[in-house]
C-alpha cells in the first residue's frame, strides 16, 4: 500500500526540498568541497546566499513559517533552482496562496454547448475532462481509446484512474512512463490552482492508497502543465498508433478541459485512428 498524501498537499517547504535536492552543487556553479556531502543536492545556506537571501529567511520558507514571499525574492530561488517554466508558474501560485483555504466547489456540471464539442470533432477522438480528469463527455472513437472504461459506471470513469489502475493501460500505452508522469504532474498542479478542491483530494488520496507507482511519482513533486503532447499506443482493437492532442481550457467552466486527438492525414497512425469510428 502506498503512503498517504502529506498533510500540506500544496505546500511550498516541501516544493523546495524537492527541487533543491536535484540540483547539484556543480550545476550552481559552486567550487568542489571538501569531504563527504550528506545532503543530496543543495543545502539550504547555498541556496540562501545564491538566491541573495538571508539562511535564516530561506530556513524559515521551507518550514512554512514565511508566507507571502515577494515575486522577486521566488524568482531568484527559481533561478538557483534551475526550474522550468511550469515550475516557475507553480513556484509563484504557492507562494500567493493563504495558509488555509476554503474548499473549491466540485463542479461537473457541462453547458450544452460544450457537451455538444465532441460530437462536433469527429471522427477525431475527443472528450471533455473535469480539473480531477473525470470523463465528463465523450464521442465514440474517444470512448474507443480508452478500451474498457465503458465498464466502469460513468462517475467513476476518470483518465487518471485508468492510467493507474486498470488492468488495460499498462499494455494500451507504449509510453506508459510517461503518461503517468504527465497524470501526476496535473494533478500535483491542480491541487494549487484550486485550493481545498475535494475532487481533487480524492482521486489523490485513492490513487496513492491504490497505486505504488502513483504514490512514489506522488512525492516527486514534479509539475507539468498537460496542454498538448504525443501517446503512443498498442490499441487491441486498431494496432499500433501515435496520436498527438491538445487541451483547450473551456471558459467559465471551473477547469474544464476540451482535449482533442489527431494524427497527420494520409499516415498510418491516422487510418487507425479512423478506425475507432467504425
Amino acid at each position: 500500500m502506498g503512503h498517504a498524501p502529506e498533510g500540506n498537499t500544496t505546500g511550498l517547504g516541501d516544493f523546495l526540498r524537492s527541487r533543491r535536492s536535484r540540483v547539484t552543487p556543480q550545476q550552481a556553479g559552486l567550487p568542489p568541497s571538501a569531504g563527504r556531502r550528506r545532503t543530496t543536492g543543495l543545502r539550504r545556506e547555498e541556496v540562501a546566499i545564491l538566491a541573495g537571501v538571508s539562511i535564516e529567511y530561506y530556513r524559515r520558507l521551507e518550514q512554512g513559517k514565511q508566507q507571502r514571499p515577494s515575486p522577486a525574492v521566488l524568482e531568484a530561488i527559481a533561478r538557483v533552482l534551475e526550474l522550468t517554466d511550469d515550475e516557475r508558474r507553480h513556484l509563484a501560485a504557492l507562494g500567493r496562496r493563504p495558509a488555509t483555504a476554503p474548499p473549491g466547489a466540485v463542479s461537473r456540471t457541462l453547458r450544452d454547448d460544450v457537451r455538444r464539442m465532441p460530437d462536433i470533432a469527429h471522427p477525431y477522438p475527443a472528450c471533455v475532462l473535469s480539473r480531477s480528469s473525470d470523463l465528463l463527455a465523450a464521442n465514440g472513437p474517444a470512448l474507443r481509446l480508452f478500451p474498457g472504461i465503458e465498464d466502469w459506471p460513468e462517475p467513476e470513469r476518470n483518465t487518471a484512474r485508468y492510467a493507474f489502475v486498470h488492468p488495460t493501460a499498462r499494455e494500451l500505452y507504449a509510453n506508459w512512463d510517461d503518461v503517468a508522469h504527465g497524470v501526476v504532474a496535473h494533478l500535483r498542479g491542480a491541487v494549487v490552482a484550486y485550493p481545498g478542491a475535494s475532487d481533487i483530494r480524492e482521486i489523490v488520496e485513492e490513487l496513492t492508497e491504490r497505486s505504488a507507482e502513483f504514490a512514489a511519482l506522488w512525492q516527486r513533486y514534479d509539475v507539468r502543465t498537460r496542454t498538448n503532447g504525443h501517446k503512443v499506443y498498442r490499441h487491441p482493437t486498431v494496432g499500433g498508433m501515435t496520436l498527438t492532442y491538445e487541451a483547450f481550457d473551456v471558459a467559465r467552466s471551473d477547469g474544464q478541459r476540451f482535449v482533442v486527438y489527431q494524427a497527420p492525414p494520409g499516415t498510418a497512425d491516422h487510418e487507425a485512428m479512423l478506425r475507432l469510428s467504425a
